[in-house]
């Protein structure tokens, strides 16, 4: 599994500094007026203002135990509400309408099917030119913010990027292989022949070069 710290796929830090739990996470005067007018709670109105700040910043909806506590007493200290005040809902639907009206003024689109689409056409492109998961995975990101499409979980997309590198991979070889020699193929194989000393042609070409002797100590240029 790639790291999701290698990539572009943006999560909590371990440890929230200051400046960016003010920079990020700290809602504007409209942001709170545009909440308030949401909601008829105090528990609904962190809930939705925590909602909305945490997609402005990932580009997706995280698990409540996702969010660093230090977050919610950010959003809730903004907002001045009572420190008992947790982020809950009432039920299942408030939560899906809270998130649709959050996408709806990020202006950004859930739909899972043509995000994977969209990650996958980009993913095989890029797998031609690139064999690092990380560069695979950080392309379908760009396409899907181009697209305003909320982004999966880095799970699916971990999962796509190892099946399409495979699948692709498989095809370079194979291209290769049916472009090769008969003799070059016969080469190819003796490689992984072991001798008497148990070792093969193909642990000779582990090894790293030598330098000649009459360029030993002398300067590059």
């Amino acid at each position: 599994m790639t790291s999701v710290e290698r990539t572009a796929y943006r999560v909590f830090p371990r440890l929230m500094m200051t400046r960016e739990l003010y920079l990020f996470f700290s809602p504007s005067q409209e942001e709170m007026a545009w909440a308030r007018e949401k909601t008829a709670t105090d528990e609904h109105l962190l809930a939705l203002t925590l909602a909305l700040k945490c997609f402005q910043r990932l580009g997706r909806f995280p698990k409540a135990r996702e969010v660093p506590p230090v977050v919610v007493e950010h959003v809730r200290w903004c907002l001045e509400v009572k420190e008992d005040i947790a982020p809950v809902y009432a039920s299942a639907r408030t939560a899906e309408s809270h998130r649709v009206l959050v996408r709806r003024r990020e202006g950004v689109a859930y739909a899972p099917g043509k995000a994977r689409k969209i990650a996958a056409k980009a993913m095989i492109r890029a797998a031609w030119v690139k064999n690092h998961p990380p560069d695979l995975i950080n392309v379908a990101l760009e396409r899907l913010a181009q697209a305003r499409l909320e982004l999966p979980a880095f799970s699916t997309l971990d999962s796509m990027e190892s099946t399409i590198r495979g699948q692709v991979n498989g095809q370079i070889f194979q291209t290769i292989w049916r472009r090769l020699s008969t003799e070059d193929r016969a080469r190819i194989a003796a490689l992984l022949v072991v001798g008497p000393g148990g070792k093969s042609d193909l642990d000779r070409l582990k090894k790293p070069a030598r330098w000649p002797r009459r360029w030993a100590g002398s300067p590059l240029r």
